[in-house]
Parts: structure tokens; C-alpha cells; sequence
């Protein structure tokens, strides 16, 4: 029954428009959202969470150091070619143009960063994205916050050599990762070989086609490799198909590690029991215990306001939009120590994103202790954290199976180095030089 209404509500999800404020000092915020399409659920939870967010700041605090807080929603449908319209549409929206971009989409931050980059107008990709762009001395105005996909990708393996007895017994192991056959899934394929060759296991490759409906033919090919493990790269509807079809051809679930945009209830109810055992990554827990959660119900659902059915309140996709909500407005509260209390250009607000410190004093203070990892920016570190946890369906809820895991920084950092200067030399772009960053 629990199940059902949660499905029912991330059906459900109530649209907000827009939120305009008539006071002296606004920040406009752009929400270039997906309700429509595969990928819907995950687009109106998040954003819906990221709004609802802001809408509390507004009326528990007056904004940000008096500066209210607005928005717009623009409907992308997840298409890159949408999200371009829906930038061009709002990155100039009065007074001072878009604080950032939040795109909940890689193929869509691909095709808009030499738009911002030339506009001054910084992309925030929290935990999606290219994982080069965490090189600030290339990528200024790119802001992979919380943790790549390719430090996620380490974590994922350390954790399998946790579960194996070490990493020494990662040797002679065969890992298949099914991935998502698009610039999102394809990402970390270079980093899955680089850990092969480090540690000793084999990986094979599976492509799946969007939507990711029709995987029967790939998961009878991983079922011919006998792997020991699968890496699971999904995203949307992909994931439940995906779980269902590994317990057709007798696959462990709980050897099954998948994305953390495989981790949320939307990826697991749809598949039933196929779903029970099934591990994914993740960069905050699901729950409505947190301080900043109830903050959110206080002063936002109870004025009988809100941006989602309240039925989802605590989800894995509604609190990474709280998530969002507190990095963002966190960066413009750090921009405006630096430039004044307020409302502040793109360019401003992407010092803030630069300087930004998250320790565990300022969880405490935004009621966000043990929702979040600390973490720290700077000029060539865009990342700023990079940790990771894990978490295991048991067929209702999720539950955290493991501490926070440190990436395979030493592998992963050489590796985010080369590829951004290569994309450096390949754009003409010259690398900045942070001794000189204030």
C-alpha cells in the first residue's frame, strides 16, 4: 500500500509555475525542468525539491541576506535542444540575469558550456556531468559539486573489494557494466579500465538503448560472461527494466551495484521484488528526519504551499533537490560576503561556487547533519568533496550500508588533468593560474 501511494504521488507532482517577488532585491534562479517525458519523475522530484527549498528560505528567512529568492520553470522534456531554448530564454531574466544553471542533464551541460563559459554564467552539475570539469583551471565556470561519476565509479570498486575480502581478490574477477548508450552512460568507461588494469578484474561493456526498455538480448549476453559482479549505469525507466530482466536470467541482486541515479524509490517499486537486494551509490540518504526536511514541511507545506505531493517528502530524488537547494543558495551566500549583500550576477555568484566551504559547524547549522558530506572548493578543485556511501533496497526503504568512501583520488586526478587540458587544447582555451585566483 506504501508503495502505491508513493507511485501515485510521484505521478502526481503539482506544478508551481513560477514564484515572483515584488522586493527591492531579487536573485533569479532558472529551472529548466523535465515533467514530461522518460525521465519525468526524476526531473519534477528534484527540482521540486530544489524549489521547495528556496521557497523556504524565502519564508523562514526573507531569502538570503534580504535578497528574495525567484524562479522560473522552462520544460526541457530532457532534450538538449529544449534545454538551449530554456537558457537562452532566461539566462538575461531581470535584475541581474540567471544566478547559474542546474540542467539535471549531462548531454544538456555538454551543450551549454561554451554558451556560459562566454556568458559568465556558471553550470552547477551536482553529481552528473563531465568529471574533467572538476578542473577549475579549465572549466571556470562548471561546477561538478559533491562528487563525480568518475570518483564514483573508484568508490563502486572499492566497495566490491570490500565485499570480496579485500582488493587484492579483485584479480581474475569479471565485472559486467550495463550502461545507458548515451554521453551519461559512456562517461566512466574509461575509468572502469583504468581500475581493470590496476586491480586485475575484467570488465565488459553493455550498451543499452534509450529508454532502456527492451534489454532481454543484454542481459543474455551477461549471462554468457558469468560475471562475478554487474555495474548497473541506468537512469529512468532503464533501472526497473533492468532489475527485472537480471532476475529473469538468475543474477544475484545484491551483487547488482548501480548508479545513484539508479538508487531512488522510482527505480526500485516498479520492479517489485526483483528490486529487493539491490545496492546503489549514493551522496546523501532518503528521510524526512533531518532538521532542514522539517524546515521544509514547517514553513512551506503547512501554508499549504509546495512545489510536489507532499507524499514524497523524504524520497532519494526530493532530498537530492534539497541538496541542490542548499549548495546553490549556499554559493550566493558565499558571494555575497565577497561582494555585498546583494542580488548578484552569474559571475559573482560563480566566485561563491569557488569559495565555497561546507564543514560540519555549517551542517549543523542548516539542519543537514549526516544528510550531506563536507566539502570544500577551490580554483582547481570544482569537486570539492567527492566521497560516496552506499545504500541497499530491502524492499520497502532504502538503508545506508556503508560510511562515507574516499575515491581513488591518485588514480582519478591525473586522469581529470589530461583530459581537461586536452579539451583546453582542442578548444583554445588557456588554462588559468590559480596562484593568482583571489
Amino acid at each position: 500500500m506504501k508503495n502505491n501511494l508513493l507511485i501515485s504521488a510521484i505521478a502526481g507532482i503539482l506544478s508551481v509555475g513560477s514564484v515572483v517577488s515584488n522586493a527591492a532585491e531579487e536573485q533569479f534562479v532558472p529551472i529548466p525542468i523535465y515533467r514530461t517525458g522518460p525521465y519525468a519523475a526524476g526531473g519534477a522530484a528534484v527540482f521540486g525539491g530544489f524549489m521547495d527549498y528556496m521557497a523556504m528560505l524565502n519564508a523562514r528567512d526573507g531569502g538570503i541576506n534580504g535578497v528574495k529568492l525567484t524562479w522560473e520553470e522552462c520544460e526541457t522534456a530532457y532534450k538538449p535542444d529544449r534545454g538551449i531554448e530554456c537558457y537562452e530564454r532566461m539566462k538575461d531574466h531581470p535584475p541581474t540575469g540567471a544566478a547559474m544553471f542546474n540542467f539535471l542533464n549531462t548531454p544538456m551541460t555538454y551543450a551549454a558550456m561554451e554558451r556560459t563559459d562566454k556568458d559568465k554564467i556558471p553550470i552547477v552539475s551536482i553529481g552528473y556531468g563531465r568529471a574533467d570539469s572538476a578542473d577549475g583551471r579549465v572549466f571556470p565556470y562548471v561546477f561538478p559539486l559533491a562528487t563525480t561519476y568518475w570518483n564514483q565509479t573508484t568508490t563502486k570498486i572499492k566497495f566490491i573489494g570490500a565485499k570480496e575480502g579485500g582488493m587484492d581478490k579483485l584479480k581474475g574477477k569479471k565485472i559486467a557494466h550495463v550502461y545507458h548508450d548515451s554521453g551519461f552512460g559512456k562517461e566512466t568507461i574509461p575509468v572502469l579500465e583504468a581500475l581493470a588494469k590496476k586491480h586485475g578484474f575484467t570488465v565488459q561493456h553493455y550498451p543499452v538503448a534509450h529508454p532502456g526498455l527492451e534489454q532481454k538480448a543484454v542481459w543474455l549476453q551477461v549471462r554468457q560472461q558469468a560475471p562475478d559482479w554487474v555495474i548497473l549505469r541506468g537512469w529512468g525507466v532503464m533501472n526497473p527494466t533492468a532489475l527485472k530482466e537480471s532476475k529473469r536470467i538468475g543474477f544475484p541482486t545484491d551483487h547488482i551495484v548501480g548508479v545513484w541515479w539508479s538508487g531512488s524509490e522510482e527505480d526500485v517499486i516498479p520492479a517489485g521484488d526483483a528490486a529487493k537486494g539491490f545496492i546503489t551509490a549514493a551522496f546523501h540518504p532518503g528521510g524526512k528526519e533531518f532538521g532542514v526536511i522539517k524546515d521544509v514541511e514547517k514553513f512551506v507545506y503547512e501554508k499549504g504551499n509546495g512545489a510536489v505531493d507532499k507524499k514524497i517528502i523524504g524520497s532519494i530524488y526530493y532530498n537530492r533537490g534539497i541538496i541542490h537547494g542548499i549548495l546553490n543558495t549556499e554559493a550566493i551566500r558565499s558571494a555575497q560576503e565577497h561582494f555585498g549583500k546583494k542580488a548578484l550576477t552569474g559571475e559573482q555568484v560563480r566566485w561563491g561556487l569557488e569559495h565555497l566551504t561546507i564543514d560540519e559547524a555549517m551542517l549543523k547549522k542548516l539542519g543537514a547533519e549526516g544528510f550531506l558530506s563536507t566539502m570544500k572548493t577551490t580554483c582547481e578543485d570544482h569537486e570539492g568533496s567527492g566521497k560516496v556511501r552506499f545504500q541497499q533496497w530491502d524492499g520497502t526503504k532504502w538503508n545506508s550500508v556503508s560510511d562515507w568512501i574516499t575515491p581513488d583520488y591518485e588514480l582519478t586526478r591525473p586522469m581529470v588533468e589530461a583530459s581537461a587540458m586536452q579539451y583546453a587544447k582542442e578548444k583554445g582555451v588557456t588554462p588559468r593560474d590559480c596562484s593568482k585566483e583571489k
